[in-house]
């Protein structure tokens, strides 16, 4: 027997109270409302979609962005967002690899700065 409306919020309901609680910053709260959404549709993708934009990790993110694209391969939202997920995960680290070869290049120098002093001083 379905329940009605005055006895249970819907789906689509509750889906929209949990966006308005993740809007006003209650996350914990939305997350707790976008559970119960997808324990009825496991393939609401605005639901994942809202999981992912209060994910509290990176890699949590990305596995929400994931799931949408895995059951929606069309969903230009998620395909975005991953898309600009990898480019800052990319330029966090050519700015790593950037200042690694920056601090191995000033060691180089001290040490031809060293070894010439070194060799002028005999």
């Amino acid at each position: 027997m379905k329940k009605t409306s005055s006895q249970q919020p819907n789906r689509e309901q509750l889906l929209q109270m949990a966006v308005n609680s993740a809007r006003a910053g209650n996350k914990e709260g939305a997350r707790v409302m976008l559970r119960q959404v997808l324990n009825e549709d496991r393939r609401n993708a605005r639901a994942m979609l809202w999981m992912a934009k209060i994910a509290r990790t990176t890699k949590e993110r990305r596995q929400w962005l994931e799931r949408v694209v895995d059951i929606d391969p069309d969903n230009e939202q998620a395909k975005v967002q991953l898309k600009r997920m990898s480019y800052q995960t990319s330029a966090q680290q050519n700015r790593v690899l950037l200042i690694f070869g920056v601090v191995v290049g000033v060691l180089f120098v001290l040490l031809l700065v060293v070894l010439v002093g070194v060799f002028i001083l005999r």
